[in-house]
Protein backbone atom coordinates (compact mmCIF):
# COMPACT_ATOMS: atom_id res chain seq x y z
CA UNK A 1 0.00 0.00 0.00
CA UNK A 2 0.99 3.37 -1.16
CA UNK A 3 2.10 6.12 1.59
CA UNK A 4 -0.82 7.89 2.48
CA UNK A 5 -1.84 11.73 2.56
CA UNK A 6 -3.11 13.63 5.99
CA UNK A 7 -5.50 16.76 5.11
CA UNK A 8 -5.80 19.63 7.88
CA UNK A 9 -8.65 22.03 6.95
CA UNK A 10 -11.80 23.01 6.70
CA UNK A 11 -15.60 21.35 5.72
CA UNK A 12 -18.24 23.54 4.68
CA UNK A 13 -22.01 22.60 3.19
CA UNK A 14 -22.30 24.08 0.19
CA UNK A 15 -25.40 25.83 -0.82
CA UNK A 16 -25.52 26.51 -4.83
CA UNK A 17 -28.07 28.27 -6.55
CA UNK A 18 -27.55 28.44 -10.98
CA UNK A 19 -28.40 31.87 -12.98
CA UNK A 20 -27.72 32.74 -16.75
CA UNK A 21 -25.80 35.62 -15.02
CA UNK A 22 -24.96 37.43 -12.21
CA UNK A 23 -27.23 39.87 -10.51
CA UNK A 24 -26.24 43.70 -10.46
CA UNK A 25 -26.09 45.65 -7.12
CA UNK A 26 -30.26 45.74 -6.03
CA UNK A 27 -31.30 43.57 -8.68
CA UNK A 28 -33.22 39.72 -8.55
CA UNK A 29 -32.60 37.23 -11.07
CA UNK A 30 -34.58 34.02 -11.50
CA UNK A 31 -32.54 30.84 -10.44
CA UNK A 32 -32.27 28.04 -12.67
CA UNK A 33 -31.37 25.57 -10.20
CA UNK A 34 -30.47 24.90 -6.56
CA UNK A 35 -27.74 22.31 -5.15
CA UNK A 36 -26.56 21.40 -1.75
CA UNK A 37 -24.27 19.30 -0.88
CA UNK A 38 -20.53 19.12 1.28
CA UNK A 39 -17.70 21.32 0.26
CA UNK A 40 -14.70 23.49 1.97
CA UNK A 41 -11.38 23.30 0.58
CA UNK A 42 -10.13 20.90 3.03
CA UNK A 43 -12.93 18.10 2.64
CA UNK A 44 -12.59 18.92 -1.06
CA UNK A 45 -9.40 17.99 -1.59
CA UNK A 46 -9.13 15.16 0.49
CA UNK A 47 -12.08 13.64 -0.90
CA UNK A 48 -10.10 14.14 -4.45
CA UNK A 49 -7.01 12.65 -3.01
CA UNK A 50 -9.01 9.42 -1.85
CA UNK A 51 -11.12 8.60 -4.36
CA UNK A 52 -7.52 9.05 -6.50
CA UNK A 53 -6.46 5.71 -4.31
CA UNK A 54 -4.28 7.30 -1.74
CA UNK A 55 -5.11 6.36 1.64
CA UNK A 56 -6.21 9.49 3.01
CA UNK A 57 -7.16 11.59 6.40
CA UNK A 58 -8.71 14.30 7.15
CA UNK A 59 -8.50 16.49 9.92
CA UNK A 60 -11.62 19.37 10.82
CA UNK A 61 -13.75 20.75 12.58
CA UNK A 62 -17.69 20.95 12.74
CA UNK A 63 -20.32 22.15 14.72
CA UNK A 64 -22.74 20.43 16.90
CA UNK A 65 -25.99 20.53 14.83
CA UNK A 66 -27.49 18.92 11.38
CA UNK A 67 -25.07 19.88 9.00
CA UNK A 68 -22.70 18.31 11.11
CA UNK A 69 -24.26 14.89 11.09
CA UNK A 70 -24.43 15.44 6.98
CA UNK A 71 -20.72 15.82 7.29
CA UNK A 72 -20.07 12.48 8.91
CA UNK A 73 -22.53 10.48 6.87
CA UNK A 74 -21.17 11.93 3.73
CA UNK A 75 -17.71 10.75 5.04
CA UNK A 76 -18.76 7.51 6.26
CA UNK A 77 -20.64 6.58 3.14
CA UNK A 78 -17.23 7.85 0.79
CA UNK A 79 -15.07 5.44 3.55
CA UNK A 80 -12.59 8.49 3.53
CA UNK A 81 -11.22 8.83 7.28
CA UNK A 82 -11.60 11.75 9.31
CA UNK A 83 -10.96 13.14 13.06
CA UNK A 84 -13.14 15.69 14.12
CA UNK A 85 -13.17 18.56 16.40
CA UNK A 86 -16.68 19.51 17.45
CA UNK A 87 -16.82 22.91 18.72
CA UNK A 88 -20.11 23.10 20.58
CA UNK A 89 -20.38 26.76 20.71
CA UNK A 90 -19.91 27.46 16.81
CA UNK A 91 -22.13 26.30 13.93
CA UNK A 92 -21.09 23.90 11.38
CA UNK A 93 -19.34 25.79 8.29
CA UNK A 94 -22.03 26.93 5.62
CA UNK A 95 -21.50 28.85 1.83
CA UNK A 96 -23.76 30.49 -0.51
CA UNK A 97 -22.91 30.07 -4.31
CA UNK A 98 -23.84 31.69 -7.21
CA UNK A 99 -23.13 29.85 -11.03
CA UNK A 100 -23.78 31.55 -13.82
CA UNK A 101 -24.52 30.14 -17.31
CA UNK A 102 -20.49 30.43 -18.33
CA UNK A 103 -19.89 27.89 -14.80
CA UNK A 104 -17.95 30.99 -13.16
CA UNK A 105 -18.80 31.62 -10.16
CA UNK A 106 -19.41 34.14 -7.05
CA UNK A 107 -18.50 32.60 -3.25
CA UNK A 108 -19.70 33.55 0.59
CA UNK A 109 -19.00 31.50 2.83
CA UNK A 110 -19.32 31.44 7.19
CA UNK A 111 -16.42 29.37 8.18
CA UNK A 112 -17.86 29.04 11.82
CA UNK A 113 -16.19 25.69 13.30
CA UNK A 114 -13.21 25.82 10.98
CA UNK A 115 -12.13 28.98 12.60
CA UNK A 116 -11.35 27.03 15.89
CA UNK A 117 -10.00 24.06 14.97
CA UNK A 118 -7.60 24.19 17.28
CA UNK A 119 -3.55 23.82 17.15
CA UNK A 120 -4.13 21.48 20.65
CA UNK A 121 -6.60 18.67 18.94
CA UNK A 122 -3.87 18.79 15.74
CA UNK A 123 -1.06 17.81 18.25
CA UNK A 124 -3.35 15.34 19.88
CA UNK A 125 -3.44 13.37 17.00
CA UNK A 126 -0.13 13.66 15.62
CA UNK A 127 -0.33 10.11 15.13
CA UNK A 128 -2.36 11.06 12.07
CA UNK A 129 1.26 11.46 10.30
CA UNK A 130 2.51 8.27 10.63
CA UNK A 131 2.49 6.25 7.60
CA UNK A 132 1.87 9.42 5.45
CA UNK A 133 3.98 10.87 3.33
CA UNK A 134 2.48 13.92 2.12
CA UNK A 135 0.80 16.84 4.05
CA UNK A 136 -1.99 18.66 2.73
CA UNK A 137 -3.36 22.00 3.98
CA UNK A 138 -4.99 25.52 2.77
CA UNK A 139 -6.09 28.60 5.19
CA UNK A 140 -9.72 28.23 5.52
CA UNK A 141 -8.61 27.13 9.22
CA UNK A 142 -7.17 30.19 11.80
CA UNK A 143 -3.57 29.98 11.17
CA UNK A 144 -2.73 28.69 14.74
CA UNK A 145 -3.59 25.19 13.17
CA UNK A 146 -2.41 25.86 9.80
CA UNK A 147 0.90 26.44 11.54
CA UNK A 148 0.28 23.55 13.93
CA UNK A 149 -0.06 21.37 10.97
CA UNK A 150 3.14 22.59 8.79
CA UNK A 151 5.12 21.79 12.08
CA UNK A 152 3.80 18.54 12.71
CA UNK A 153 4.22 17.23 9.24
CA UNK A 154 8.06 18.78 9.18
CA UNK A 155 8.42 16.39 12.92
CA UNK A 156 7.32 13.16 10.82
CA UNK A 157 9.22 13.42 7.76
CA UNK A 158 6.20 14.61 5.52
CA UNK A 159 6.32 16.56 2.47
CA UNK A 160 4.02 19.86 3.21
CA UNK A 161 1.97 21.23 0.02
CA UNK A 162 -0.28 24.48 1.40
CA UNK A 163 -2.49 25.73 -1.31
CA UNK A 164 -2.88 29.09 0.32
CA UNK A 165 -6.80 29.83 -0.42
CA UNK A 166 -7.73 31.80 0.63
CA UNK A 167 -4.95 34.88 1.43
CA UNK A 168 -6.16 37.11 4.84
CA UNK A 169 -4.82 39.41 6.21
CA UNK A 170 -3.76 37.42 9.21
CA UNK A 171 -1.27 35.59 6.56
CA UNK A 172 2.62 36.08 7.00
CA UNK A 173 5.23 35.50 4.88
CA UNK A 174 6.72 33.34 7.13
CA UNK A 175 4.41 30.24 6.77
CA UNK A 176 5.62 29.69 3.11
CA UNK A 177 8.99 28.74 5.09
CA UNK A 178 7.58 25.97 6.32
CA UNK A 179 6.18 24.73 3.12
CA UNK A 180 7.81 22.45 0.16
CA UNK A 181 5.42 23.10 -2.21
CA UNK A 182 2.73 25.91 -2.45
CA UNK A 183 -0.15 26.02 -4.93
CA UNK A 184 -1.89 29.64 -5.76
CA UNK A 185 -3.80 31.04 -7.99
CA UNK A 186 -3.75 33.84 -10.08
CA UNK A 187 -5.43 36.37 -7.49
CA UNK A 188 -3.34 34.06 -4.62
CA UNK A 189 -0.50 34.36 -6.42
CA UNK A 190 -0.49 37.90 -7.06
CA UNK A 191 -1.41 38.17 -2.97
CA UNK A 192 1.04 36.25 -1.86
CA UNK A 193 3.74 38.16 -3.98
CA UNK A 194 2.36 41.59 -1.88
CA UNK A 195 2.69 39.62 1.03
CA UNK A 196 6.31 38.81 0.52
CA UNK A 197 7.78 42.25 -0.58
CA UNK A 198 6.13 43.81 2.24
CA UNK A 199 7.90 41.34 4.44
CA UNK A 200 11.19 41.86 2.66
CA UNK A 201 10.57 45.76 3.16
CA UNK A 202 10.79 46.17 -0.60
CA UNK A 203 8.53 49.68 -1.67
CA UNK A 204 8.33 48.54 -5.29
CA UNK A 205 7.34 50.97 -7.56
CA UNK A 206 3.83 50.77 -9.25
CA UNK A 207 4.63 49.15 -12.57
CA UNK A 208 7.45 46.84 -11.40
CA UNK A 209 8.25 43.16 -11.69
CA UNK A 210 6.60 42.39 -8.50
CA UNK A 211 3.90 44.88 -8.82
CA UNK A 212 1.51 42.76 -11.01
CA UNK A 213 -2.44 42.20 -11.04
CA UNK A 214 -3.71 38.78 -10.98
CA UNK A 215 -5.34 39.30 -14.40
CA UNK A 216 -2.05 39.62 -16.48
CA UNK A 217 -0.07 37.03 -14.80
CA UNK A 218 -1.07 34.28 -17.49
CA UNK A 219 0.03 36.76 -20.01
CA UNK A 220 3.57 37.12 -18.71
CA UNK A 221 6.59 35.07 -20.52
CA UNK A 222 7.49 31.85 -18.72
CA UNK A 223 10.73 33.73 -17.26
CA UNK A 224 9.29 36.77 -15.43
CA UNK A 225 6.40 34.20 -13.89
CA UNK A 226 9.48 31.92 -12.97
CA UNK A 227 11.35 35.24 -11.39
CA UNK A 228 8.10 36.19 -9.44
CA UNK A 229 7.81 32.80 -8.03
CA UNK A 230 11.15 32.64 -6.82
CA UNK A 231 10.72 35.72 -4.71
CA UNK A 232 8.46 33.47 -2.56
CA UNK A 233 11.04 31.87 -1.00
CA UNK A 234 9.14 28.17 -1.67
CA UNK A 235 10.85 25.11 -3.40
CA UNK A 236 8.16 24.54 -5.94
CA UNK A 237 5.56 26.51 -6.99
CA UNK A 238 2.33 25.24 -9.17
CA UNK A 239 0.19 28.66 -9.97
CA UNK A 240 -3.03 27.45 -11.14
CA UNK A 241 -4.03 29.53 -14.01
CA UNK A 242 -7.85 28.88 -14.62
CA UNK A 243 -8.63 28.37 -18.24
CA UNK A 244 -5.21 29.27 -19.35
CA UNK A 245 -3.44 25.78 -17.18
CA UNK A 246 -0.74 26.10 -14.59
CA UNK A 247 2.83 26.80 -14.21
CA UNK A 248 5.28 24.77 -12.29
CA UNK A 249 8.47 27.06 -11.16
CA UNK A 250 10.94 24.80 -8.88
CA UNK A 251 14.47 26.54 -7.43
CA UNK A 252 17.91 25.23 -8.49
CA UNK A 253 18.17 21.95 -6.85
CA UNK A 254 14.93 21.72 -5.34
CA UNK A 255 13.64 17.99 -4.14
CA UNK A 256 10.62 18.04 -6.42
CA UNK A 257 12.81 19.44 -9.47
CA UNK A 258 15.01 16.00 -9.86
CA UNK A 259 12.32 14.23 -11.55
CA UNK A 260 11.74 17.18 -13.53
CA UNK A 261 13.77 17.76 -16.87
CA UNK A 262 12.64 21.67 -16.85
CA UNK A 263 13.15 23.52 -14.18
CA UNK A 264 9.96 25.96 -14.99
CA UNK A 265 7.30 25.16 -17.52
CA UNK A 266 3.67 25.80 -18.33
CA UNK A 267 0.62 23.31 -19.21
CA UNK A 268 -2.61 24.02 -21.54
CA UNK A 269 -5.40 23.77 -19.50
CA UNK A 270 -7.60 20.36 -20.74
CA UNK A 271 -10.65 21.35 -23.26
CA UNK A 272 -14.21 20.09 -21.36
CA UNK A 273 -17.89 21.45 -21.46
CA UNK A 274 -17.82 23.57 -18.31
CA UNK A 275 -20.90 23.62 -15.66
CA UNK A 276 -19.34 24.46 -12.53
CA UNK A 277 -15.90 25.79 -11.79
CA UNK A 278 -16.27 25.57 -7.88
CA UNK A 279 -13.98 23.44 -6.25
CA UNK A 280 -12.02 22.57 -9.71
CA UNK A 281 -8.99 24.07 -7.86
CA UNK A 282 -9.58 21.48 -5.08
CA UNK A 283 -9.59 18.54 -7.59
CA UNK A 284 -6.34 19.63 -8.65
CA UNK A 285 -4.86 19.99 -5.02
CA UNK A 286 -6.29 16.58 -4.09
CA UNK A 287 -5.24 14.52 -7.11
CA UNK A 288 -1.53 16.50 -6.75
CA UNK A 289 -1.24 15.68 -3.14
CA UNK A 290 -2.38 11.91 -3.78
CA UNK A 291 -0.24 11.25 -6.89
CA UNK A 292 2.76 12.38 -4.67
CA UNK A 293 2.12 10.01 -2.12
CA UNK A 294 1.38 7.35 -4.58
CA UNK A 295 4.39 8.17 -7.20
CA UNK A 296 6.76 9.96 -5.48
CA UNK A 297 9.66 8.73 -8.15
CA UNK A 298 7.33 9.72 -11.24
CA UNK A 299 8.05 12.42 -13.49
CA UNK A 300 6.26 16.07 -11.61
CA UNK A 301 5.26 17.16 -15.00
CA UNK A 302 2.99 14.00 -14.91
CA UNK A 303 1.97 14.21 -11.79
CA UNK A 304 0.39 17.58 -12.47
CA UNK A 305 -0.78 16.73 -15.67
CA UNK A 306 -3.13 14.18 -13.73
CA UNK A 307 -4.11 17.02 -10.57
CA UNK A 308 -4.87 19.22 -14.13
CA UNK A 309 -7.30 16.77 -15.45
CA UNK A 310 -8.60 16.17 -12.60
CA UNK A 311 -8.89 19.75 -11.88
CA UNK A 312 -10.73 19.94 -15.61
CA UNK A 313 -13.21 17.44 -15.52
CA UNK A 314 -14.55 17.79 -11.81
CA UNK A 315 -15.67 21.10 -13.98
CA UNK A 316 -18.18 18.70 -15.84
CA UNK A 317 -20.48 18.13 -12.53
CA UNK A 318 -22.37 19.71 -10.49
CA UNK A 319 -20.81 20.42 -6.81
CA UNK A 320 -18.15 20.29 -5.06
CA UNK A 321 -16.86 16.94 -2.97
CA UNK A 322 -19.61 14.94 -4.93
CA UNK A 323 -17.73 15.77 -8.03
CA UNK A 324 -14.22 14.85 -7.53
CA UNK A 325 -13.12 12.36 -10.29
CA UNK A 326 -11.76 8.79 -9.95
CA UNK A 327 -9.31 7.15 -11.74
CA UNK A 328 -11.50 5.60 -14.37
CA UNK A 329 -13.42 8.89 -14.85
CA UNK A 330 -10.11 10.51 -15.80
CA UNK A 331 -8.76 7.64 -18.10
CA UNK A 332 -12.23 7.51 -19.72
CA UNK A 333 -12.39 11.17 -20.41
CA UNK A 334 -8.56 11.99 -21.30
CA UNK A 335 -7.45 8.65 -23.41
Amino acid sequence: MPAGVVVVGSYVQDHAWFCERFPATGETVRATGFNTGPGGKGFNQAIASHRLGAPTLFIGALGDDALAGTARRFAEAEGVGCRWQTCDAHATASSSILVDARGDNRIVVNLAANEFLSAEFLRANSDACVGRSVLLTQLETGMDAVRAALDLAREHGLLRVLNPAPVSVSFCADVLRECDLVTPNETELALLLGVCREGAGDPAPPGSSVDVEASTLSSLDDATLDRLCRTLGVATVVATLGEHGCFVSHAEGAPLSANDTERYYRLAAERVDVLDTTGAGDAFNGALAAALAIAPQAPFRSLVTLANRAAALSTETIGTAPAMPTPASIRARFP
